[in-house]
């Protein structure tokens, strides 16, 4: 039950474009407290929104491999839901971030190419900041930590360590920050 509460909803904007993801936790608090609707994301009603109580009863009417179950009903569990007042539209920019530099990087240490877990992971900057080098999206790499140490306080010329990819910003997508527990859900495609 623990793990079901932890899965991935898509989150839409009320004018249904992919704004986020989050938990189902989540969405069934947005979906109780009135702030959210169920998109059905499967099926003959395809698209149809249920507020809580058309949901509960839509979920009753189906057996499903995926619920929540309490003493006294079983809901389906969500995949996408749709924000009732939130209308504005999603940043075009990806926020700065320890985590999203790693993810841009796939968590893959520039110098020896090498895949890590974040923990072993460090930022590097290519132009170091006592050499004018700024912390920006193109210029800060991800590293393992014996390359962070290894490269120091030098140019890449002078440590003779290049990135393998140039650092740029990445391109925005609405689950450009989502940790994939597997793979995307099908029914999420067709809000892409």
């Amino acid at each position: 039950m623990i793990e079901a509460l932890n899965l991935n909803v898509l989150v839409l904007n009320k004018l249904w474009q992919p704004i986020q993801t989050c938990s189902v936790r989540r969405a069934v608090k947005l979906l109780c407290l009135g702030h959210a609707h169920v998109v059905e994301a499967e099926g003959d009603m395809k698209y149809q929104t249920h507020d809580l109580g058309s949901w509960l009863e839509s979920s009753s009417e189906r057996v499903a491999e995926e619920v929540i179950r309490s003493v006294r009903f079983a809901m389906k569990i969500p995949k996408v839901i749709v924000l009732a007042l939130y209308d504005k539209l999603p940043s075009k920019e990806v926020k700065f971030t320890r985590h999203n530099v790693f993810l841009r990087d796939h968590y893959t240490c520039q110098y020896c190419c090498q895949k890590f877990p974040e923990k072993n992971l460090n930022l590097d900057h290519v132009l170091p900041r006592d050499k004018g080098g700024k912390t920006r999206w193109d210029n800060i790499v991800t590293s393992c930590i014996k390359c962070n140490t290894r490269k120091a306080n030098q140019l890449p010329h002078e440590a003779g360590m290049f990135p393998a990819m140039h650092p740029k910003a990445p391109r925005w997508r609405p689950l450009f920050g989502f940790r994939r527990k597997g793979k995307m859900d099908e029914s999420w495609k067709t809000f892409f």
